[in-house]
Formats: C-alpha cells, structure tokens, sequence
C-alpha cells in the first residue's frame, strides 16, 4: 500500500529543495528520481498527433428530407389553344383538309338550268419533328445520392420528362424551323396583328420596364375594346360578345387588368361584365418573345384574343404524334441509361380569323 507519511515527507522536500509548492499536491514519484534524473515536471508535453477539440463536421450535420426543386415557368401552350394528339409516331406529315362551299343562283324558270352549286377543297399540311433526350446514371453516382436522400435514378427520369415537355411547349407557340410546323404566335395565316393606343405618359405599352403603370385603366381597357372589335369584324359577326373566348398575354402585362378607374372598378371587371364567357390566360412566352420589326427592333409584348370555336368547329390546337415514348433501359458494365422522346405538329390553326391580335402592350 502507499505510504502517506512518505509522500508527504516527498512534498515537504520538493518545497524546501526547489522552492515549487503546490498545496495539497501529493508526488508520486520518487524525490531522488527528480533530482538524479533531472525530469522538468513542468514543461508543456507535445503531441504526436494534431491539435484538435471537436469532431468531425459532417457527424453533427442534419441532412433535410425535403428536396425542393428549382422551378421553371408552367407550360401554357395547351392550356390556352388546348391539345390533341393527331396521327402517330411514324406519320411525317399531317394533311388538314379544308372545304369551302360554292355556287351561284339564276332566275327560276320551268325551263331553266342555270345556277350551279359545288365546293372548292384545300389540303393545307404539317410536318412533324421528332426529338429526344437520354437519361443516364452511375452505379457510383447511384449510391453516393443515395447518402444524400436523393432517389437518383427517379430524378434524372423527371428531368427528362420536364426537358420533353419544355421544348414541346415552345413548339406550341414557334413551331420548328426549316419544316412546315408552326407555332401560336408565327403561324403564317394569322391575320395581321394592331397596335395599341398612344398613351397619355407617352409611348403604347401598359406597363414600364419596372411593373409601374403607364396607362390608366381606361386606356388598357380601350385597347382590350379594340382588340374585341377587330375580333368580331375578323369573323364577320360569327364570333360575337356571348362567344367563348381566350384573352392570353405575359403574366406582366395580365397585371395591367387590376388597374382601376375613377370608379374603383379595375379592368377585369369591366371585361367580365361585357364579356361574360372570356377567360384571361397568361404565359411568359407572350412577353419575353416580343415580336420584331423588319429592322429586327423589339415591337414590345403580344397579345391574342382567341375564339375557342366558332359554329361548333374548334379554333385551332395544339398537337404531337407522340406524347412520350420510352425506350429500352440499357445496362453496360456500370451505368444505366434509357432513350425518350416525343413528336409535335406545333399549333394546328385550322380557323384563322377567330384570332385576333396586338403588339406592343
């Protein structure tokens, strides 16, 4: 067992021998050893390894369960001129035939065969473009999301999902260059757009550049008047203020409507009472493809005014041939991938004249 008395007497010698006390200190060394051997007691002992006082970083992280996804704008196009498909995968062109009733009358007579009746036909066409994309993941890469909570392989899926359906929305509304397939806002038998009015604070837009207004509610309303009339004088009174119609624009310019008069009553309300069957629709294609000049200078943003039908025939849609085909999950030695693709026709306008439209909102 340890003798007390001894470290004791240990600590009472350190005192008097080196002049270092610590009360209440017990030794547990030798006191010869100290002096014989020379041990500095009260150096500082290095380390062999680094310097540290936590832990690692990443095994107090949190890890969220929910993943947000970055948004992008909706897809209008069909929400607007709505969407049907027409032929199928294979089809390269699409024939929409057209009939137009014919004939002339002549003065009865018993005897009489004059006056003819007949019909004239069209066969105005569209091609198809066909296009893809391909989804593809590691095994590594696999794994390693895995760690993060993220399903991987689900996620490039809808990535190539949202890619097909962006592109086909565009097609919607600009068709495809080089081919006979045309969109919403350059189809070539579109009658030809008018402009609004000039404002009072100069210039014809609605709206600044910033969102602040240019126009009074009057004046947007006066447009909107406008545009409704070349509407009705477009289809000759087929189209009238009872008709279902579509009134689409950019989401910027849709924000001009809640402006209001001397009466408080903002121009949405005007339109409703007016027009009972139009509906506002919105999409950022409107105002960030601004129409052009022949100088190539921005014309400012669009906006159409659609019949949805006229006499039971609809106005026009959107079309494909193929909404989404999958193909084969391929396996190679440590990757998967897959091929998808989808068809469009663009926007088929079969009735022209039930759309009319503005530039320069």
């Amino acid at each position: 067992m340890r003798n007390i008395a001894k470290d004791r007497a240990a600590i009472e010698y350190h005192r008097r021998v080196w002049g270092i006390e610590f009360p209440g200190a017990e030794g547990f060394i030798e006191p010869e050893w100290k002096r014989n051997f020379g041990m500095a007691l009260d150096a500082q002992p290095s380390l062999v390894t680094q310097a540290n006082a936590g832990i690692p970083s990443m095994l107090v992280t949190f890890i969220d369960p929910d993943i947000y996804k970055v948004l992008t704008a909706k897809n209008q196009a069909a929400e607007i001129f709505g969407e049907v498909r027409k032929g199928s995968f294979i089809d390269v062109t699409a024939i929409f035939p057209v009939v137009e009733h014919t004939g002339e009358v002549s003065s009865y007579g018993d005897f009489n065969e004059n006056g003819r009746t007949g019909l004239n036909t069209n066969f105005p066409n569209r091609e198809s473009y066909l296009y893809q994309t391909v989804c593809e993941w590691g095994d590594l890469e696999l794994e390693r999301a895995g760690e993060a909570k993220i399903q991987w392989a689900n996620e490039v899926k809808q990535s190539g999902v949202i890619v097909l359906n962006k592109f086909q929305n565009l097609t919607y509304f600009l068709g495809v260059s080089g081919l006979q397939n045309y969109g919403l806002l350059n189809d070539p038998s579109l009658p030809t757009a008018i402009a609004p009015s000039p404002k009072a604070n100069g210039g014809l837009t609605w709206l600044t550049t910033a969102g602040a207004a240019n126009a009074t509610a009057a004046e947007v309303y006066n447009d909107l008047l406008a545009l409704v009339t070349q509407l009705f004088i477009q289809s000759a009174g087929l189209v009238d203020a009872k008709s279902k119609m579509t009134l689409a624009m950019s989401p910027k310019s849709s924000a001009a409507l809640n402006l209001t008069n001397t009466y408080n009553v903002n121009v949405t309300d005007q339109l409703k009472k007016n027009y009972p069957n139009l509906e506002v629709k919105s999409a950022v294609q409107y105002g960030a493809l601004t129409a052009q000049n022949s100088q190539g200078s921005a014309l400012g943003e669009i906006v159409q005014l659609i019949a949805d039908d006229v006499e039971g025939q609809q106005t026009g849609y959107c079309a494909f041939n193929e909404k989404l085909r999958g193909g084969p999950v391929i396996r190679a030695m440590s990757s998967v991938k897959q091929k998808m693709a989808q068809g469009t026709w663009g926007a088929v306008v079969r009735q022209p004249f039930a759309i009319a439209q503005m530039i320069g909102v």
